[in-house]
This record gives structure tokens, sequence and C-alpha cells, in this order.
């Protein structure tokens, strides 16, 4: 009884975030936000959701079953059409009717809201939906991240939200870098990324400046040691001792693995899932240390 009881004050502040107290915002640029036809954008499947897609992943999960199985491809997908109308609300209703079967906040990153951007990206490869439209739906599953992990509440929230961004020194895989800023900066996110890939100069920037993340992309494996190398600057230099770091690039979406063996925290399939990837570092860095 206790637990269920906590499980419901739980869902009512969760609920009540996205019932106008957590600031959307804080999850989008200006440029983003202020556009005239977001309203319009955000209408376009709303009737779709309301009639096929929620009714659907609430049945699936209707019956109490003893363990928690993982999402399948049709929630991952539902779930995306459900931030891609604006349904955030009946989002984490989802996510919290999921986490109170058991699933926690590390699996439903791991099987449901990283793997729901990803498929954004991929539905923008596919011309499924447009950059607005994507970034619309980060902004939702980052706003939905923050106020899982509880972080939508600290101080100064938006002036913490700064990432840096590096290609791997002696690399060219330049286009990976900015898309995934293109991304972040839409997202809401102060992105540095004019700085030259160097020792020197990469130890001067963490030094003077706070980052809550920091992404490195990598072309080639040839260049690994170099990656490794620059990681450990990073996190030997930073302001911040708990800077998250993530890699990307044609490396990592062949063996995931190698973001460990390099040092760094995560590694994100494509531009969109990368947005999701550093919201979830920017919290754990929050919960870990700096949110004190």
């Amino acid at each position: 009884m206790a637990g269920a009881d906590k499980n419901r004050r739980s869902g009512k502040r969760i609920m009540s975030a996205f019932e106008g107290v957590v600031d959307e915002a804080l999850f989008l640029s200006p440029s983003i936000l202020g556009r005239s036809d977001v309203a319009q954008r955000r209408a376009k499947l709303a009737r779709v959701v309301a009639g096929e897609i929620i009714p659907r992943l609430m049945l699936l999960h209707r019956e109490v079953v003893p363990a928690a199985e993982a999402p399948t491809e049709d929630e991952i997908a539902g779930l995306a059409r459900l931030v891609l109308s604006a349904e955030s609300g009946e989002a984490a209703r989802y996510i919290t009717l999921l986490r109170d079967r058991g699933l926690s906040m590390e699996r439903l990153f791991v099987e449901l809201l990283e793997p729901c951007a990803r498929l954004l990206g991929t539905m923008w490869d596919r011309d499924e939906c447009d950059f607005i439209d994507v970034t619309l739906g980060l902004g939702r599953l980052q706003k939905l991240l923050a106020v899982f992990n509880a972080t939508h509440v600290l101080p100064a929230l938006d002036e913490k939200r700064r990432v840096l961004m590096l290609t791997t020194p002696g690399d060219q895989h330049m286009f990976g870098l900015s898309m995934v800023t293109k991304f972040l900066d839409a997202g809401g996110w102060r992105v540095e990324s004019d700085i030259e890939p160097t020792p020197m100069a990469v130890a001067a920037a963490v030094g003077d400046a706070w980052y809550a993340v920091a992404g490195l992309t990598l072309g080639s494996e040839r260049h690994l040691a170099q990656l490794g190398a620059m990681i450990a600057l990073i996190r030997e230099n930073s302001l911040n001792p708990a800077i998250g770091i993530m890699v990307g690039g044609p490396v990592f979406s062949a063996d995931p693995g190698l973001a460990r063996s390099v040092g760094a925290d995560a590694t994100a399939v494509n531009a969109p899932a990368a947005v999701l990837v550093a919201q979830k570092l920017f919290d754990l860095g929050a919960l870990r240390s700096w949110a004190a």
C-alpha cells in the first residue's frame, strides 16, 4: 500500500509538470518556439493520436504482469507520434504506467526514450517529417526525461545547459559535428563548436567555461587513441568534475562498445538521439554532484 501511495504521489508530481509548471522554452530554441506554424504542426497528428495511438498503448499495458517487458517497436513508434503531436501529457502518463510496472528510468531511457529519438531521426531521413517537427518532438522528449529525473526544478537550469562540441584531432568528420550541433542548438542548448581540437585550446576551453556535456565525433578508427587522449584531457581540466562525455560517428555506430573503451559515458546513433543522450548526461551530472 505504501508503495502504491508513493507511486500515486510521484505520478501527480510528474503530471503537474506537464500541465504548465515546466517551461517548454527550456528545451527549444526561441527561433523554433516562435514560429507561427508551431500550433498547426502540433495539431497535425492530434486526431490520429487521440483516436488510435493512445488507446492502443494503454490497452497493451492494461493488465498487471509479474515482470515488465521491454517496449515493442510499435510502442516506440506510438511514443514518437505522441511527442510529434504535442501530447506530452499522454506521453508522461504512458511512461509513468511503464515505470510503475517495474521498468527503471535507466531501462526506460535505453529501451524507449533513446530509441524514440533515434526513430525521429530515421523519420526525418525518410522525409516522413521535417527538421522542425523532429526538433519539437525532441524538445518534448527532453522535457519528459528532465521531469522524470527531477532536474527540471534546478535553479538557473537554462544557464547550465551548455555543451562543447569537437572533432577528434586529425579527423575530418565535420558533417556529423555540424548536424549534431544544429539539433542541439534547436533543442535549447548553448553550444560551443568553434574551438580548435588541439590539446592546448581544448584544455583552456573547459578550464575557462563550465560545460555540462562535451561531445566528440570520430569518422575513422585510426584516431581512436587521439580521441581517448582528448577525453582524458577534458576530464582532467574541466571546471565541471561531473562533465558528461558523449561520442558519435560511423565507428561507434558499427561498435557502440568502443565508447567505453575511449573513456566516454555514452554514444548516439544519429543527431536526434544525441540530443536526448546529452539531456541524460546532464541529468546524471546534476544528480551526482553539481545540482547542490
